[in-house]
């Protein structure tokens, strides 16, 4: 591959990076990145990675602009009102970088379409807001040996980790079931801060990056935790993966997302 004059100019603070270079930026540019999300968490993403040369940016969302997501979803604006998300995202990643091709997936994620979508793409970020659907996330990439990001922010507060296959802990390492709504809380019941969702965003795009090019250190086997109210960042080591996990285990119980269906559709997906 041969830059032209302008992706020269445009990539080149990546040129001069002994960490992606001329070679990394074309390992970028013939990449393949999914966002699940096109809210908060996804538009700090999806911005990021198109400005960094990822060649393909698929974009998952069934959602449509209200005037309520424009307070932290940066990536769409009050002219794309009553727009569908996927096309909103479409069109601020097109203007930013005209070399990235998007992939709108506009229909809702489920365990019927979910690994068929995934198997297209290199690595995964999660940007949901609900937990039946990061399960679902989760489930469907370790099942299909897919490196993701997880990442949840509310509040004042957010944290990131990444899952490689075989590397590390996934989500249900963690977490066995999907939390009770009782044991949960929503940006809309609680309010996020809308810098909060750029910051933990933005690590996602970090760490697609950093896993495409082979480089650095990934948050596997740690969570990365964002208090901006005290402005206090902490990693907590989360060591290896469970042993008795019951995905990616000694014995795992859960061998198709046909076993476990049901968890992902309490509240509904995404």
């Amino acid at each position: 591959m041969i830059f032209s004059e302008q992706q020269a100019e445009r990539y080149s603070r990546h040129f001069v990076l002994k960490e992606i270079g001329v070679k990394g930026q074309k390992k970028l540019l013939s990449s393949r990145v999914l966002v699940i999300g096109a809210g908060a968490l996804g538009s700090n993403a999806l911005m990021y990675l198109a400005a960094a040369g990822v060649g393909t940016l698929g974009v998952a969302d069934y959602d449509s602009v209200d005037l309520s997501n424009l307070q932290r979803q940066v990536i769409h604006s009050t002219e794309r009102l009553g727009m569908k998300k996927t096309a909103s995202a479409e069109i601020a990643l097109k203007a930013l970088n005209p070399d990235v091709t998007v992939v709108q997936h506009s229909e809702r994620i489920t365990a019927e379409n979910i690994r068929e979508i995934i198997e297209q793409y290199d690595f995964i970020a999660d940007c949901t807001d609900r937990f039946e659907t990061k399960f679902l996330i989760n489930d469907a990439c370790v099942l299909s040996k897919k490196p993701y990001s997880h990442a949840g922010a509310v509040r004042f507060e957010g944290q990131v980790m990444t899952y490689v296959p075989e590397k590390g802990p996934c989500l249900r390492c963690l977490l066995d079931k999907v939390p009770s709504q009782e044991q949960t809380v929503t940006c809309s019941q609680a309010g996020v801060l809308g810098a909060v969702t750029g910051i933990i965003g933005s690590i996602q795009a970090a760490e697609a990056i950093k896993y495409l090019l082979g480089t650095g250190e990934l948050l596997v086997g740690r969570v990365l935790r964002v208090d901006a109210l005290s402005m206090r960042i902490q990693t907590v080591k989360t060591g290896k993966a469970n042993a008795k996990c019951r995905i990616c285990g000694n014995d795992p119980e859960i061998l198709s997302l046909a076993d476990n269906s049901k968890e992902y559709e309490v509240n509904g997906c995404q």
